[in-house]
């Protein structure tokens, strides 16, 4: 079964974060705290890292400042977070890119294990597949029986060549049996102009892509990874509901910092997170950029990361996704 990520309820996760002592909560932050980035500025995660950054600036009082190291598959600014002083002060914005990095990039400058600490899951982000009006399907099983139909086969627009576009690619292959041709762009937001424009047949991709297309009619989504419908998309069903339940393929986003951080620090951050993530204007601003808050603590979130880590070791040897220098 190819699973990415299990759910934890806010609130289980708050009783799961252990008591802090009084003087960590008392001194920490005492100066700005640096949060990287490893994405261009403007993106979703940019946006979702200056949202957070903005509660806990007005809750500590003390400024959260972001700070965008884009380049090398995030590697660049993940290096510089592993290299920081593990002293609570320098946070690094991972998604499901840290765990598959450590078995497709030959040679990383850091160690993803043994470098880092998980302190919050923030948010996740879900899959959506969508396909153009032409395609004679309207649900999860009709595009499968039809995919598998046609003599030349599909194309499906992939966004980006390598990395999670990749292998959520070659996650629907192995779950569906079927067989298809990529055509790469570069990022989700091109492919669902080809998707309106016709030039492909389906997408998988994130939801916020193309929600006001399906909304609008032009196109259709069949069916989204989670274990819920998303509040943006209520007519969606799951993968789940559409008889697809082993395509779960959901990447999870948040913080870790420098292994060695003091925990009393990264336990106080992840309560304080958590608490954030209950106010519903907070989640509103996450909701618009199509994620879909879920928090875990220290302990659960490092279990979430690891299981992919085990998870991509054995999709990508079945998938035969190769390793990069």
């Amino acid at each position: 079964m190819y699973r990415f990520v299990s759910s934890f309820a806010i609130t289980a996760s708050l009783l799961a974060v252990p008591a802090v002592p009084a003087w960590a909560q008392e001194s920490y932050p005492n100066r700005p705290v640096r949060l990287i980035t490893p994405y261009s500025p403007g993106g979703s995660s940019t946006i979702v890292s200056r949202i957070v950054g903005a509660e806990l600036t007005d809750l500590w009082g003390q400024s959260v400042i972001i700070d965008n190291r884009p380049g090398g598959n995030t590697i660049i600014g993940t290096q510089a977070a592993a290299r920081a002083t593990p002293d609570g002060y320098t946070w690094i914005f991972a998604n499901t890119t840290f765990a598959l990095n450590h078995h497709i990039i030959r040679r990383l400058p850091y160690d993803s294990v043994k470098d880092f600490q998980a302190m919050a899951k923030i948010y996740n982000n879900e899959t959506l597949l969508a396909v153009h009006p032409s395609v004679p399907a309207n649900t999860l099983k009709e595009f499968i029986a039809y995919g598998k139909s046609v003599k030349e086969g599909l194309n499906h627009g992939a966004s980006g060549g390598s990395g999670l576009a990749e292998l959520r690619t070659a996650m629907f292959r192995l779950a569906t049996g079927m067989d298809f041709k990529n055509i790469p762009y570069k990022g989700s937001g091109p492919v669902g102009v080809a998707l309106l424009g016709g030039q492909v047949h389906f997408g998988m991709i994130p939801p916020i892509t193309v929600a006001h297309y399906i909304k609008q009619g032009k196109v259709k989504g069949l069916a989204v990874t989670g274990k819920q419908r998303l509040e943006a998309l209520p007519q969606v069903p799951t993968f789940i509901e559409a008889g697809l339940p082993d395509y779960n393929v959901t990447s999870w986003n948040g913080l870790l910092v420098p292994r060695g951080t003091p925990m009393a620090i990264v336990n106080k951050v992840s309560a304080d997170i958590a608490k954030i993530l209950q106010k519903p204007a907070v989640r509103e601003k996450l909701i618009a950029q199509g994620a879909d808050p879920e928090h875990a603590g220290p302990v659960e979130f490092a279990k979430i990361i690891q299981a992919d880590i085990d998870l991509f070791a054995r999709v990508i040897k079945q998938a035969g996704i190769q390793q990069q220098d």
